[in-house]
């Protein structure tokens, strides 16, 4: 199976079926990151878990969220 990302042609390649019913095939997760994953609206850094979010945005985390102006956005819960 050949990776949508790089091209490799891999014996062990996956796919994934995403929320919009596209099929995509991969080599690695590094390349399903690289096509998959959201980027941080500030940072650009691919989020690779839950993130932090607005309404209209996510972040990779709070920091980025302040630098970017949002407020009340915490990395932990209180």
């Amino acid at each position: 199976m050949r990776c949508d990302v790089c091209g490799n042609d891999y014996d062990k390649a996956f796919q994934i079926l995403t929320a919009d019913g596209k099929t995509m095939s991969f080599d690695a997760f590094e390349c399903a990151i690289h096509a998959l994953a959201p980027q941080c609206a500030h940072c650009k850094c691919r989020i690779v878990g839950h993130g932090v979010e607005t309404d209209d945005a996510i972040y990779c985390c709070a920091s980025c969220a302040r630098h970017s102006g949002e407020q009340g956005l915490a990395d932990r819960a209180s």
